[in-house]
């Protein structure tokens, strides 16, 4: 829910870190003390004192430009000693794979920036919970769409990303496109971006035809991906019935909430390289050893050194040894 200024949101901060909400932790946070502290949202404030968490995976803020977006995070420390958690604002971003990251603590220029938190460390006594206030300030100049980020809690070695997705309110381009597909052994490759200012949940479907008609057909389903606005994925999708000889055309269509759809295709022509090369090896050394006993033939046919043509004598010659034979 936005508040009028930012001081207003900095003075209703300040007031709440000095007097954290520590509450006993319940039964699903013990059950989670097999590994360690938990940083999540906060219950609703509907939820509270109903026994349910409020089923908040991530935070979902929006307003206009010029507002101020509050919230809380709830730090559980299910073990029996204190903990103590740091905690950071970040942006986040697409791996190269398409997983949700987040900047480092130098890295960030948008919504890790712009997210305050009521205190950067919190100390949790043993089977208790902390909830800690923030706020996001939305800039004047923010453009309407998904400005994605993360509250980053760490402590003890460990690094948990809790995602801010905030909504600047306006008008919204779903806009995603296919590109790079290309096939490697059982492999198909290609590459997804997001050119619009939406996060989009993108659907492939897969087509592959060869010389004598269709290899692949697959109906379109959604992929365990959240695309970010302005991020791109390279992502691969198997095939394990590629032909050992054909020329293909495999198609890839994608579409996404909103009218987002793009389709691409690559070509490849697939030959069994290792029966192919065996063969032209056998060939090769066939013609080798053909070359081999056509000079070995050549060379037992010559005379021998020194010894000089062996003439055959003319017609004539052969008359004249003939009559001196009479005589």
């Amino acid at each position: 829910m936005p508040s009028s200024t930012g001081h207003a949101a900095r003075a209703v901060l300040a007031v709440l870190l000095c007097a954290f909400a520590m509450t006993p932790a319940t039964a699903a946070d013990r059950a989670d003390s097999a590994t360690g502290w938990t940083a999540r949202p906060a219950a609703s404030r509907a939820a509270t004192g109903t026994g349910d968490d409020g089923g908040r995976p991530y935070f979902y803020l929006e307003g206009v430009p010029g507002t101020v977006q509050q919230d809380r995070l709830a730090v559980t420390n299910p073990g029996r000693t204190p903990v103590t958690v740091r905690l950071r604002g970040a942006d986040a971003y697409n791996a190269e794979d398409g997983e949700f990251a987040v900047r480092g603590s130098k890295g960030s220029s948008g919504t890790g920036v712009r997210l305050r938190l009521a205190a950067d460390r919190v100390t949790v006594p043993a089977r208790t919970r902390a909830e800690v206030p923030f706020s996001v300030t939305v800039p004047t100049s923010a453009p309407p769409g998904d400005h994605p980020g993360a509250i980053v809690a760490e402590s003890g070695g460990r690094s948990v990303g809790v995602r801010v997705h905030l909504r600047v309110t306006g008008p919204t381009l779903a806009a995603l496109t296919v590109e790079d597909v290309t096939v490697s052994g059982r492999t198909i490759h290609y590459t997804l971006v997001n050119r619009g200012n939406a996060a989009l949940a993108p659907r492939l479907a897969v087509s592959a035809d060869g010389v004598f008609g269709t290899l692949l057909r697959r109906e379109a389903r959604t992929l365990p991906v959240e695309l970010l606005p302005g991020q791109r994925a390279k992502l691969t999708e198997p095939w394990r019935e590629v032909p050992a000889l054909d020329s293909v055309t495999v198609r890839l269509r994608v579409t996404a909430a909103g009218g987002a759809h793009s389709e691409a295709t690559g070509s490849v022509v697939l030959v069994p390289w290792a029966p192919v090369t065996v063969g032209v090896l056998l060939f090769l050394s066939a013609v080798a050893a053909g070359a081999y006993a056509y000079r070995l033939r050549r060379r037992q046919r010559r005379p021998p050194d020194g010894a000089g043509p062996v003439s055959r004598p003319t017609s004539d010659e052969r008359h004249l040894v003939k009559a001196g034979a009479d005589r």
